[in-house]
Formats: C-alpha cells, sequence, structure tokens
C-alpha cells in the first residue's frame, strides 16, 4: 500500500461517517458559515479530527465541538437491550468552502 494509501486509511479511521439528520442539515443552512456532523472515533481528538478532514475532503475547517453521546437502555420486543453510545463531531468551515456527499 502506498504512502497516501495509508494516510487515507488512517483518516478513514477517524471519521466513520457523516450525520445527515434533520438537526445537522438545519445547522449547515443557518448560519455564515457551513456547519458539518460527523461520527467519530472514540479515540479521536479535535486535531486529529481537523487534519482528517483536512486530508479527505480538502477543506480548512475554523472550529471543530466534539460531543460524547451517551449508551441509552432499550426495549425492543419485549426484551431489554442497549444502544451503543458514540461520539460526534461538529465541523464549521471557512465561509464559502462546501462539503459534497455523494
Amino acid at each position: 500500500m502506498s504512502k497516501l494509501g495509508k494516510q487515507l486509511a488512517k483518516t478513514r479511521l477517524i471519521l466513520k461517517r457523516p450525520r445527515l439528520t434533520e438537526k445537522a442539515g438545519l445547522l449547515s443552512a443557518a448560519g455564515a458559515h457551513p456547519t458539518y456532523t460527523f461520527e467519530v472515533a472514540t479515540h479521536a481528538t479535535k486535531p486529529l479530527i481537523k487534519k482528517a478532514v483536512q486530508e479527505l475532503y480538502k477543506v480548512v475547517p475554523v472550529k471543530i465541538n466534539v460531543v460524547n453521546v451517551p449508551a441509552k437502555t432499550i426495549f425492543a420486543r419485549g426484551k431489554k437491550g442497549r444502544r451503543p453510545g458514540l461520539k460526534k463531531a461538529v465541523v464549521q468551515l471557512k465561509s464559502g468552502e462546501k462539503i459534497e456527499f455523494v
């Protein structure tokens, strides 16, 4: 695997997937700076997230907020279960920049 391939593999381990929800869409449309939400690895820090977004999407993050979403206990079909927790990052970009999700 080439050096570029290894680097992209590492960034994909940090950024799991974009969170395309109604609330995330409203955040992106509301402010002067475009805002995107991602699910990230539990060990990810703000500098690692910033570097991963820069390498993967070729944009410059201005501000990053990180939120730990706790696990929840649920009841499904009469049985007790547990929905896993996750870590999400809210990334704010420079004005005029945009990320295209296909």
